[in-house]
């Protein structure tokens, strides 16, 4: 796999991170005890810290990605497991790419 190809994956890991991690410690300003703005909604964060969860999405996104990498190159789950899992899917369409067998990590 090209590195522009890993970079592309690793991105959509990353957004998809993204929106995981958001959620996750957030308080609304009722929650925390303290008066609403006007206008504000109730379901709207008190405080936000976007580097920490900026932080957390590139960790995390790292993991997925090294996860994603090592099966490539292990091949743990491969195309026949997945007409396996889901048979009602025609995998046919889907063209493996014209490369080596992967034995072990590229030097």
């Amino acid at each position: 796999m090209s590195w522009i190809s890993m970079l592309a994956i690793y991105f959509l890991f990353w957004v998809f991170t993204l929106f995981l991690v958001l959620p996750y410690g957030v308080r609304t300003t009722s929650e925390l005890g303290e008066e609403e703005v006007p206008g504000q909604a109730q379901s709207a964060p008190h405080a936000l810290s976007m580097p920490r969860k900026l932080l957390w999405t590139t960790l995390v996104s790292a993991l997925f990605f090294g996860l994603f990498m090592l099966n490539w190159e292990m091949g743990w789950v491969t195309r026949a497991d997945l007409e396996r899992i889901l048979p009602g899917v025609d995998m046919s369409a889907i063209e493996p790419p014209a490369v080596e067998p992967r034995t072990a990590f590229r030097q």
